[in-house]
């Protein structure tokens, strides 16, 4: 996928590229935002990353003008502005995700992920059922089957096993989650987290044989079904 990155940091910037060339994106650079723009509006671009605080011309506006002109390309903001109100104006923006510094690569990575698949989503009918290997969720009638056995979870285990569903394969971190599942754009500091996935995984792996939810050591967790 070819991504647009508009970042005047330049070690910043440098890490970006190498990290996203690992995972084979090619990687277009601007350190410019008015530049920036007028690489976005020659399109050919699967996602943007936009530092929200650039010369010439702030992120903030760059992506407000792309919207107004149309434009439904995906962008992830980038920002060490890390308040809630500062979160809200992003997305109110038409920023489609927001990822505040300094980040983990792994988490950045996820996230680009994320925005892409929903746009090529956008045009695509909702699923009604998402399956991973022996495991099946009902988006409609609210019911989670593996192996044919019914499994009852609590509506927040719904929605993180939801959410796990719709990114299967790809790492999903804690921050991720917290936004998702639970609306939270700040770190409760408690182990909600932590807490409603060992329930969760009690429920979907325990008795089955095969696990489907991981933990990926330093980033997230991951729902597989190998």
């Amino acid at each position: 996928m070819k991504i647009l990155l508009i970042e005047d940091d330049q070690e910043t910037s440098a890490h970006i590229i190498y990290a996203l060339g690992k995972e084979g994106h090619e990687v277009e650079l601007c350190h410019d935002g008015n530049e920036g723009l007028e690489r976005a509006r020659g399109g050919g671009h699967g996602a943007l990353i936009v530092d929200r605080m650039l010369p010439g011309l702030d992120g903030l506006s760059l992506v407000r003008r792309m919207r107004e002109e149309g434009s439904q390309t995906p962008v992830l903001f980038l920002t060490t502005m890390s308040g809630l109100d500062d979160r809200v104006e992003g997305l109110q923006a038409g920023a489609d995700d927001y990822l505040v510094k300094p980040f983990a690569f792994s988490e950045l990575l996820a996230r680009v992920h994320a925005i892409t698949r929903r746009s090529q989503r956008a045009g695509e009918s909702e699923p009604v059922r998402l399956r991973a290997g022996d495991l099946e969720v009902d988006l409609i009638r609210r019911t989670v089957q593996r192996a044919g056995r019914t499994i009852e979870l609590q509506a927040q285990e719904f929605r993180l096993l939801e959410f796990l569903m719709r990114n299967v394969g790809r790492v999903v971190t804690r921050t991720m989650l917290l936004e998702k599942v639970w609306d939270l754009h700040f770190d409760p500091r408690t182990n909600i987290v932590e807490t409603h996935m060992s329930r969760l995984r009690g429920k979907v792996d325990r008795g089955f044989g095969a696990e489907l939810i991981h933990t990926v050591r330093g980033a997230g967790y991951t729902l597989r079904a190998d």
